[in-house]
């Protein structure tokens, strides 16, 4: 079992690995015999944990295993490990995957929406967490799953936005409302949808944006924006911690030349 892939996908998950092996430090504070609370990963669209690269043959490891490597290499692993997929033969092959490396995961096979509610409550609210929310479009990225994660003193965010699905379907999200109104709720209170299609979706993203920061926890100043082979836009990655030094852990892995801004 191994999941198909786009190409950008390694630069995702080097910014992944890159942040994972800065925050040693910041976990070696916190997993024994140092530390107490423990220290925890978190994917929730986890996948099988092995990928093939669209239209090659050319085999990656998926975000579960990046992460985990990166961890043992870097000298401090992540205590615990909580993944979720919907999709039980993948849960299984990730499971078998991280099990022949020598770890253990708690691994979950439920809607994402029930999911959370599992993770959340096993993890320790005196732990360090970091959670990778890499969904393949904005219908699984619900606002409440954010929410629900910023409750931890201390937990880091590296969210996948998709740019691509936002762009095709801003028409028949608006009207219909079902993705919109679970990806950032009471938007349509906040955000006119009676303007230019550029204004509108810029209007929706700073909304979304003001949303996480009233959590209490900030989303960083610059977003990872990820483009295809044919230059289009593909998704943004945005990082959100509490803590100045999660931030800039963060800063020092993205790419400095990267945008300020949505770009619209």
């Amino acid at each position: 079992m191994v999941d198909v892939v786009g190409p950008w996908a390694s630069e995702k998950h080097q910014r992944l690995s890159e942040y994972i092996r800065l925050a040693s430090g910041a976990r070696k504070v916190f997993v024994p015999p140092k530390g107490t609370g423990g220290a925890s990963y978190i994917e929730l669209f986890s996948a099988s944990g092995r990928s093939v690269i669209e239209g090659t043959s050319t085999y990656i490891d998926g975000s579960p295993l990046v992460a985990y490597k990166a961890a043992h290499a870097s000298g401090v692993r992540f205590s615990e490990l909580h993944f979720n997929d919907i999709d039980q033969e993948k849960t299984d092959a990730l499971d078998q995957r991280i099990r022949a490396l020598g770890g253990a995961a708690v691994v979950h096979n439920k809607p994402v929406d029930l999911a959370i509610d599992d993770i959340v409550y096993a993890l320790n609210p005196s732990g360090l967490h970091f959670a990778f929310l890499d969904p393949y479009n904005l219908e699984y990225l619900s606002f409440d799953i954010i929410e629900k994660l910023a409750r931890f003193k201390h937990m880091d965010m590296l969210v996948h936005v998709s740019v691509q699905d936002l762009q095709r379907n801003l028409d028949r999200y608006s009207v219909q409302g079902g993705v919109f109104d679970k990806f950032e709720p009471d938007w349509r209170k906040r955000v006119n949808p009676n303007q230019a299609i550029a204004p509108f979706r810029a209007a929706l993203m700073e909304y979304w944006l003001g949303e996480i920061r009233k959590l209490g926890t900030m989303p960083a100043q610059g977003v990872e924006l990820v483009v295809g082979s044919k230059g289009q836009r593909l998704y943004w990655l945005m990082f959100v911690a509490a803590h100045d030094l999660a931030q800039k852990l963060w800063s020092a892995v993205r790419n400095p030349g990267g945008q300020r801004d949505m770009g619209f």
